[in-house]
């Protein structure tokens, strides 16, 4: 359908019909024109797979068997594989999945950054990084979109914790805005092509971003060049001419008001008492509409050529058991005691409650209804067959206490809960004596049971971290401690077994410094999806050679975030970024911090070496610059792996206040034992320009830039040094 027959169609709607298809008329759906062949606009959430039916006008799941889907590793995790393909690939089997499932927009992908550990949706983000997020979403979105389906990447702006989410008013300068925060949502618009962007609820400079006209307006369609449809996050709009007239073209929220949604009965007495000038309003009326039109037509909703979909296809089921296994970080190593060698163990003990916990159906509205979920028990026990004793101790209680999305097959509104910040905060202090004396209680014999039973085992696996009581949306930590006890457990089990293998599986940094040093074994697993627990056994048994690497820095603590020591988190009414744009490895490296682990770190059971950079000024214009990089990478051990070649960029003389090396490019490569292969990359002007607050633009300086080859941001192996010369 051209843009003349979208604009002929739009001249055939009443204002009424209109109105109706810029809010919600369900909690998930718009209302169509049956007359006019328009179908309803169908969402659902979220980031990990197609979630769970509800009735329309309640939070009251369906209860049938049909929509059990894919469980898809989570984004931190998919972030942590550092590779393109698997992004893609995850992203094909969510946009085939949504439209099996018969809708038209998936909420997804999350694209905010993680300004601190702390944040209870850092599962759903992809790390620290923009140009990393950058390069994952881009491919996760074309996967999405190849379906007929919307993707919706969010949130739109700055919605970094959960802490006050509803209200928080950010202030932020202009360049970190430009260079850190909104890096990735371009990419998805621009190389990505995304038809869908979700506005955040807090609020930028004084406006609530669902609203904000310099976000939705100024950038986002002026700059980016955006057509797709702006939703607003559920219950994100806060003003009828504010929506109207800034940006917004589709109001969600978690209520069954729907009639009284600002941008529905509220807008169309606004009209019709003359409160706002008639002809404007329609014209923006008509402009949204036209956005939601645009997308529909690319869709295939209005021709009936739709591609339908399906789930629940097996063979999709190899993309994300790969993705589980790319996102396994080992962290520690020392003693070469992974891999295990199953052959000679006979009696496997496994400690740690996570190993027994299926995390699908928690974490808020990334909630799954898995088809399966592989818990890392199960997967060691597939794993190790019937000529291996398992034993299962779960060395600490975990009575799930003020998980704000519990019971959703009643009418509780627990979404709508999550709003109201008083009932979402997770409140320790809320247990009653008696719960927390059976807590001490438990944990006592819990941990007997298990320091016992570590004795006589010929191999121990521990399994903690966090759970979706955690890590959710709604709240934020309150620190990076374990919790139910669990530094004390690790400290004993680690006394009686020193080769016990700890596995921390949450979705953002932990504070482990109460037993680290004397863990010999350490491996990181996030929420990686329906198939997690068997990649976990295979990295943990050698079938698999580990290559994940950490998509952020782990801090020892929360007092070391730039966002605490530099800005404040989690501020009042107001938060302010001081730390600029010294987020993550940029402020650790800049102000020389210590950290557990640091950006884009993680091990093998193989070697590499990487030689030989080299850099070639290919074009150095006023307009464009492009320096080709080449450099050679070696598996120099005994088993086949992946290594992943991380490119910093540092000005040698800047002219303003920069990090010490930001990440500019990145290459995964998978190598046999002793394979070399030569790597080239291209860098073009962006990898070496700031965005200048004076000239309102991105630039170049003329200076001396040094590139950086490494393996992680603290490890650099090889260094060379390019001149360029400023842009016009």
């Amino acid at each position: 359908m051209t843009k003349e027959k979208i604009k002929e169609l739009i001249s055939q709607l009443t204002l009424q019909e209109k109105i109706d298809m810029i809010h919600g008329s369900e909690l998930f759906a718009t209302k169509g024109v049956e007359r006019l062949g328009i179908p309803p606009f169908v969402t659902s959430d979220g980031p990990r797979g197609v979630r769970k039916d509800f009735e329309k006008d309640k939070w009251s799941e369906i209860g049938l068997s049909y929509d059990y889907v894919s469980y898809l590793p989570c984004n931190s995790a998919l972030a942590a594989t550092w590779n393109r393909e698997l992004a893609y690939a995850a992203g094909k089997i969510l946009g085939k999945e949504t439209r099996g499932r018969g809708k038209d927009m998936i909420l997804a992908p999350g694209v905010n950054i993680m300004r601190t550990p702390l944040c209870g949706r850092s599962f759903e983000y992809m790390g620290e990084d923009p140009y990393l997020v950058s390069e994952l979403v881009v491919p996760l979105v074309h996967g999405i979109e190849e379906n007929d389906v919307s993707s919706c990447v969010k949130h739109f702006a700055l919605n970094n914790q959960e802490e006050r989410r509803m209200d928080v008013d950010v202030e932020v300068s202009e360049r970190a805005l430009r260079e850190i925060y909104l890096p990735g949502f371009e990419a998805a618009v621009k190389r990505g092509k995304a038809k869908g962007i979700m506005g955040a609820y807090n609020q930028l400079r004084g406006t609530h971003c669902c609203h904000n006209h310099y976000l939705l307006e100024d950038i986002l369609r002026k700059e980016w060049g955006f057509e797709g449809i702006v939703v607003s996050d559920w219950g994100g709009v806060h003003d009828t001419q504010e929506a109207l007239m800034n940006g917004m073209d589709m109001e969600m929220s978690v209520t069954d008001n729907f009639d009284n949604y600002y941008m529905a009965n509220p807008l169309l007495e606004m009209i019709e008492s003359g409160a706002v000038d008639k002809k404007t309003a329609i014209a923006e009326i008509d402009k949204k509409v036209r956005h939601i039109l645009y997308v529909m037509n690319e869709l295939h909703m209005l021709d009936g050529e739709r591609y339908t979909g399906s789930y629940n296809d097996y063979a999709d089921k190899a993309a994300l058991r790969q993705a589980a296994r790319e996102s396994v970080v080992l962290l520690k190593n020392n003693k070469n005691i992974l891999p295990l060698n199953k052959k000679a163990i006979k009696k496997l003990l496994v400690v740690g409650e996570n190993s027994n916990r299926q995390h699908a159906p928690g974490g808020g509205s990334a909630e799954i209804k898995a088809l399966y979920e592989i818990t890392p028990l199960m997967g060691f026990t597939m794993f190790v067959g019937g000529n291996t004793e398992v034993v299962y101790k779960p060395g600490y209680y975990n009575e799930d206490v003020g998980n704000i999305w519990a019971n959703t097959e009643t009418d509780q509104n627990g979404q709508a809960d999550s709003l109201n910040q008083d009932k979402a905060e997770h409140k320790d202090t809320a247990s009653s004596e008696a719960k927390a004396k059976r807590q001490r209680e438990m944990n006592e014999n819990y941990l007997k049971e298990a320091l016992e039973a570590a004795k006589d085992a010929d191999a121990v696996i521990y399994v903690g971290g966090l759970t979706h009581d955690y890590d959710t949306e709604g709240q934020d930590r309150k620190d990076m401690r374990l919790p139910y006890e669990q530094d004390r457990l690790i400290t004993e089990l680690l006394k009686v077994r020193p080769d016990t293998v700890v596995v921390i599986q949450a979705g953002s940094p932990v504070d482990m410094s109460a037993w680290i040093e004397d863990a010999d074994s350490l491996v990181f697993s996030w929420y990686a999806g329906m198939e997690g627990g068997i990649a976990l056994a295979e990295v943990l048994f050698g079938d698999v050679n580990p290559s994940g690497r950490l998509p952020e820095t782990f801090p020892v603590n929360e007092k070391d975030c730039p966002a605490v020591v530099l800005g404040e988190y989690p501020g009042g009414d107001k938060v302010c970024y001081g730390e600029d744009i010294f987020v993550g490895y940029r402020y650790y490296d800049t102000y020389e911090v210590k950290t557990a682990f640091p950006f884009g770190y993680g091990l093998s059971y193989t070697d590499f070496v990487m030689t030989g950079l080299r850099a070639e000024v290919l074009e150095d214009t006023a307009q464009s610059k492009s320096v080709k990089i080449s450099f050679d990478v070696s598996n120099i051990g005994s088993r086949a792996g992946a290594t992943v070649s991380q490119i910093y960029v540092s000005d040698k003389c800047p002219k303003v206040k920069k990090a010490a090396k930001e990440l500019r490019a990145f290459e995964k490569i998978y190598l046999e034992p002793g394979e070399t292969r030569e790597v080239t990359l291209i860098l073009e002007k962006d990898a070496f320009s700031y965005f200048s607050e004076e000239t309102h633009r991105f630039c170049v300086d003329n200076s001396s830039y040094m590139i950086l080859l490494a393996k992680n941001a603290d490890e650099i192996v090889d260094v060379t040094e390019i001149e360029l010369q400023a842009d016009s």
